[in-house]
């Protein structure tokens, strides 16, 4: 093994003239100046021009965040307003057969005791819809509104103009603004 080590030979710059002490500035160096300054306002520029950039997406993501959060209170509240909806639509014709079981015992003279107890029921009922926010949609002698009504049949009538309900065969609902059940009814073709 050689532990012997080799000289290092330094070498001298092949340009004096290139050699400068760390006081002196080189000699492009002043040459140099003017374009950096140049250069640093562009920089600036463009830097000032990029925060302005992110500053209005920044602007635009808070934007968005509110509308979403607005949006999402609207239909939190909404589904709570609503969330009854389908409970409300199944004990509708529960109410029907209720109604048509009391109208049978009014036709019978011995059942006036439990057409007085059916008729509290039936208000009780009645009062319920209404304090969940259900409303009867109102139909006859009304101009027919396919939005809230469902014709099932057209009579001629002398007395009633064309278009109008002459009668209805199934109350509608609705909740809140809601439809549940639009209201079965006959309209009117007017004069035969």
């Amino acid at each position: 093994m050689n532990t012997e080590t080799e000289p290092t030979v330094e070498q001298a710059p092949a340009d004096p003239a290139a050699e400068t002490s760390p006081e002196t500035p080189a000699p492009d160096a002043a040459a140099s100046e003017a374009p950096a300054s140049e250069s640093s306002s562009t920089d600036v520029a463009t830097l000032q021009a990029e925060i302005e950039k992110f500053k209005d997406a920044a602007l635009r993501a808070r934007a968005e965040f509110d509308n979403y959060r607005k949006r999402m209170a609207r239909e939190k509240e909404e589904s709570l307003r609503y969330a009854n909806a389908g409970l409300l639509e199944d004990l509708l014709p529960v109410l029907d057969n209720f109604e048509l079981g009391l109208e049978a015992a009014r036709n019978s003279p011995e059942a006036a005791g439990i057409v007085q107890g059916f008729e509290m029921v039936r208000k009780q009922l009645e009062d319920f819809l209404r304090n969940q926010g259900v409303e009867v949609v109102d139909a006859v002698g009304k101009e027919f509104d396919h939005n809230l009504h469902d014709a099932v049949g057209q009579e001629a009538s002398p007395d009633v103009p064309e278009g109008v309900v002459l009668r209805q065969l199934r109350r509608g609902f609705k909740l809140r603004d809601r439809l549940l059940r639009p209201a079965s009814v006959i309209v009117s073709k007017g004069a035969a």
